[in-house]
């Protein structure tokens, strides 16, 4: 006896529902890993066009003078980033969707390492309408692979940082089309995270129109809802968002961000959704909770900035600056809730959680608590060969995380030579990329643990953590004071 054929309907959605505005309504539900990154796969990337295109520089064997070394490192960047843009031409008419993934994937790295200083960012430029934008494109129209859409996404995204400034007209170009990818459910939650951080990216670098970005803000607003269009969004997909969301509102005025009280404005953008943060901070996915914290610690730095001048004297000299609160406020008794949830967080233990996923919770909630309930101002240091880059507020070193995560292995390089980044980080690109040479002694002196830096540095660090216990053992002694 045969057994009866499924239904052609049956067959192809067998993993549920899709939207109903895809023109690709057949096509059962996109699956990506949550773990999946642009450069997760053990294969060689320069193997993709059978040749070492992506070998990494070694001069220093070969060139003794530094300047020399730094004009030959650059003309050999520049002649291996013009080869894999020509050999990414050809991604477009390949019919092969694994390597036309592998070779958006080599084509990013390719873009992050090679294409350096003012040179690069030309080479780019003559290149995007030819080169990058249609290859872009074509991986994220219906039928290709959820790695394809995944990379094209992030070639965007590195393409918005080597154009730089003033470039409204590339943000519209890509705003329709990674909009569109975002709203769409059936796609893999990495690939419309990865769509929705290349259009916050594109509206945060090249973008000049305020109303833009405030519509990408809305979009943000949405996806880290609980619920968009109908459906439940992945919870990796709503700290994306929140991450989006944060970047974006480092470029708008603390006022509209934490504050209430300007005429017809209504409440901040951060206000509005400080209940949604809230929930957040309970949810039982590690990435949401740091995301929801990260931006509840921008809100609050806003909030801490929106200070007034108390008038006591005539001159300027004697009058007297207060920092904001959130005293007074309708948000406080919300505050102190989510105040006390991050300190809870901070010092969290149990045997639901990893040891790892501990460490990394314990680690990020407890910068997070010396600005929320510390007051205290943040400090990240980034370490180059001529010099380090110190930042000490939320809104910078909410950036500085975005664009790193975008960048990945080409950071250091695309900072030490991409005047947009540097402009935004207010780095002195000359200091940067001061090569410093220290005698063996000297090494011994200043690097080694046992050096006078280091000593100094390991004080600092107790009286900081002492600091915080005595902090963390007030803020609990006091709740208990009314009991």
């Amino acid at each position: 006896m045969k057994m009866a054929k499924k239904q052609k309907a049956a067959r192809r959605r067998k993993n549920g529902g899709v939207g109903d505005d895809d023109a690709d309504n057949s096509r059962e539900v996109d699956v990506l890993s949550e773990a999946y990154t642009i450069l997760s796969d053990d294969q060689s990337l320069g193997d993709v066009f059978g040749d070492d295109i992506l070998e990494e520089l070694d001069l220093d064997d070969l060139i003794e003078d530094d300047t020399t070394k730094a004009e030959s490192s650059a003309t050999i960047r520049q002649s291996k980033l013009l080869d894999s843009l020509s050999l990414a031409s050809t991604l477009s008419t390949e019919k092969r969707a694994t390597k036309r993934e592998q070779g958006l994937r080599t084509l990013f790295k390719a873009m992050t390492q090679y294409a350096t200083g003012a040179a690069g960012q030309e080479i780019i430029q003559s290149r995007l309408e030819e080169v990058i934008l249609p290859i872009c494109f074509n991986g994220l129209r219906g039928g290709t692979s959820p790695a394809e859409q995944y990379a094209s996404c992030r070639v965007l995204e590195a393409t918005s940082i080597l154009l730089g400034g003033n470039n409204d007209d590339y943000a519209e170009q890509v705003c329709n089309k990674l909009v569109r990818v975002v709203k769409m459910t059936q796609r893999a939650g990495q690939v419309r995270g990865a769509a929705l951080r290349a259009l916050a990216m594109a509206f945060f670098i090249c973008a000049t129109d305020v109303d833009s970005s405030d519509v990408v803000l809305n979009l943000c607003e949405q996806v880290c809802a609980p619920e968009f269009r109908n459906e439940a969004v992945p919870p990796n997909l709503r700290a994306t968002a929140l991450d989006c969301w944060a970047l974006l509102s480092t470029t708008i005025h603390n006022a509209y961000l934490a504050g209430s009280d300007i005429p017809g404005s209504g409440d901040g953008r951060g206000l509005v959704i400080l209940p949604l943060l809230s929930d957040c901070l309970n949810s039982t996915n590690l990435d949401l909770r740091c995301a929801a914290g990260e931006c509840v610690a921008l809100i609050h730095e806003a909030r801490l900035e929106l200070g007034i001048d108390d008038e006591q004297g005539e001159n300027a000299s004697e009058r007297r600056y207060r920092r904001g609160s959130w005293d007074g406020s309708e948000w406080e008794v919300l505050m102190d809730e989510v105040k006390q949830r991050v300190a809870e967080l901070s010092i969290e233990s149990g045997k639901h959680m990893s040891k790892k996923a501990k460490k990394e919770q314990k680690s990020t909630f407890r910068e997070f608590m010396s600005t929320i309930v510390d007051d205290e101002a943040p400090c990240e240091v980034v370490a180059f060969r001529g010099g380090q880059l110190t930042l000490t507020n939320w809104k910078e070193i909410i950036q500085l995380n975005y664009i790193r995560h975008c960048l990945q292995t080409g950071f250091q390089v695309q900072l030490m030579t991409n005047s947009t980044l540097q402009l935004i980080f207010g780095a002195d690109g000359d200091l940067l990329n001061t090569a410093t040479q220290l005698s063996q002694l000297e090494k011994r002196h200043h690097l080694s643990k046992a050096s006078e830096a280091n000593k100094q540095a390991y004080n600092e660090r107790n009286k900081v953590r002492k600091s915080r216990v005595r902090a963390q053992n007030s803020f609990i002694h006091a709740d208990g004071e009314g009991i």
